[in-house]
């Protein structure tokens, strides 16, 4: 698959709103990219949240080769991985975004599966 270096600008605002809306609790969900653009987001069956953690049914996944990667909300303004976002960067998905509290367009990064911070250009 063509690496994932752009997000569609409605899917993004579709994550800051869902973000906003859950808090303070997380929220997770699972990227779909098409020709190297992030352009859904799939909300698994099963997916726990609370104001700490939230936990993806990864084996409710479809077969999707379309899928790229995690997308998930901190309650907190930090938009760093922590050590359990980390291991599940390595187990699943090239690209992962994290969207922090207030949840506005200068509070999400986005990061490879080493976890190294990554530049996704806004397009649409």
């Amino acid at each position: 698959m063509k690496t994932v270096d752009k997000i569609d600008r409605e899917v993004l605002d579709f994550i800051l709103a869902v973000s906003r809306s859950s808090y303070p609790k997380e929220f997770a969900g699972v990227l779909r990219a098409k020709g190297g653009v992030i352009k859904e987001v799939l909300v698994l069956p099963g997916t726990l949240s609370s104001e700490e953690s939230a936990v993806l049914r990864l084996h409710m996944l479809p077969i999707d080769p379309s899928a790229c990667g995690t997308v998930h909300s901190h309650p907190s303004p930090a938009a760093s991985p922590s050590g359990d976002d980390l291991l599940l960067f390595t187990k699943f998905g090239r690209i992962h975004i994290i969207t922090a509290f207030p949840y506005d367009e200068k509070s999400w990064k986005a990061y490879n599966h080493r976890g190294e911070e990554v530049i996704l250009k806004i397009v649409g």
